[in-house]
């Protein structure tokens, strides 16, 4: 089989009106015209074999089991493409769904059509997919793993986070047009002077000044407090030897944290001792020059979001953790936590696997355990002292 030519679509076309993000390809079966799936020998069997999810695959029977049905009665290596590199795409983590399989004018050359979530994976999974189809028509032994393993890859290299993700999938269900302007999170939305842009969660109608303060954590304080809304007591030091004189000004316990990280990071909280303070100032350090110490309060952790300056969502966002069963280790735990298909590594997903860093190990040292320790059936341990996607 040979690959004659490849397109990648990205809005209204031949094809469809509206499954805008298609892969074409203009594909020359070769030899395979004259065998059809059912002439070859074992064929069924092996692709049942490597690839048993295809059972999904409705196809024109409109039943589950359906794309078997027609690789037994009998069709083209074209066809087969189709389905597999729309599989192969769906295993790592990017369902498409929508594919079609013609003939042309040429014979043994057929234009294949799929869909695609991400450009590169869409492009990956052509080639794959031809790669699989004639290995199976030869019976030579095939990794599809492999294939996999890169297409995840190329998902955690080139896909949207979660938050990017489930706007673009809101315009989508709301047939507003989008598209993405670079490899990262910038997308357009909309056609001429109504476009809108955004970057990650950052829309065009963000305001620069309220980003730059809402990324310092000391002058946001300062903006909340002055408004009368209540903030916990605080003071910033960018050196050790500034530690002494700044918990003079609070009682334990406290909290550290580097003044415009993200995602979680650097952050130690209910800190009741001098050492534990050095020691999480110099874990904040590492993330900013500027370090806050301030005053612990107790209480849930919410994430609220606001549309058009109206409330439309709230969070209870609770730290990553795991429960004993009486027999297994505490690493044991977390590996088992982390096999949760909803876990991921970056923001691939809806959690983050575990992780453990030096936060983890501060919180173990304090609690007098190590990994190697079992917990007591149905303990619950709480591993970070954030609760946000990045930390699990």
């Amino acid at each position: 089989m040979e690959i004659l030519e490849k397109k990648v679509l990205r809005g209204p076309n031949y094809w469809s009106t509206y499954r805008k993000q298609l892969i074409a390809l203009k594909l020359d079966i070769k030899d395979l015209e004259n065998l059809p799936t059912d002439k070859i020998a074992g064929f069924s069997e092996r692709l049942e074999n490597l690839l048993p999810s295809l059972y999904d695959h409705r196809c024109s029977e409109g039943r589950d089991g359906g794309f078997f049905a027609r690789v037994k009665e009998g069709t083209w290596a074209g066809h087969v493409v189709e389905h597999i590199a729309l599989e192969i795409q769906t295993l790592a983590g990017m369902e498409c769904g929508y594919g079609r399989t013609r003939s042309t004018d040429t014979k043994g050359v057929y234009n294949v059509v799929f869909a695609y979530i991400i450009e590169p994976a869409g492009l990956y999974a052509a080639e794959a997919a031809v790669r699989i189809t004639r290995s199976l028509v030869d019976d030579i032994a095939y990794d599809v793993e492999a294939d996999l393993e890169e297409l995840r890859y190329i998902k955690k290299r080139y896909g949207l986070g979660p938050s990017t993700q489930a706007i673009v999938s809101e315009a989508y269900s709301r047939n507003i047009p989008f598209r993405r302007l670079n490899d990262a999170s910038l997308v357009v939305f909309g056609q001429g002077k109504k476009q809108k842009k955004i970057r990650a969660t950052i829309s065009c109608e963000t305001s620069n000044i309220g980003l730059e303060t809402a990324s310092n954590k000391t002058h946001t304080k300062k903006i909340l407090e002055n408004a009368f809304i209540p903030v916990p007591n605080g003071v910033s030091v960018e050196a050790e030897e500034e530690i002494t004189a700044a918990l003079e000004d609070l009682k334990f316990p406290v909290v550290v944290k580097p003044i415009d990280g993200n995602h979680g990071r650097g952050i130690t909280i209910n800190i009741n001792t001098y050492e534990e303070t050095v020691s999480a100032f110099h874990i904040a350090r590492a993330i900013s020059e500027t370090v806050i110490i301030e005053e612990f309060i107790e209480g849930w952790d919410f994430r609220f979001l606001v549309v058009n300056y109206k409330l439309v969502a709230v969070a209870k966002r609770t730290p990553a953790m795991i429960t004993g069963d009486g027999h297994s280790t505490i690493i044991q735990l977390i590996e088992i936590e982390n096999t949760d298909p909803r876990r991921g590594e970056g923001h691939e997903n809806v959690m983050t696997k575990i992780k453990i860093d030096p936060i983890t190990e501060s919180i173990l040292l304090k609690k007098q355990l190590g990994l190697e320790s079992i917990l007591p059936e149905k303990k619950v341990l709480f591993l970070k002292d954030t609760a946000n996607l990045s930390t699990g």
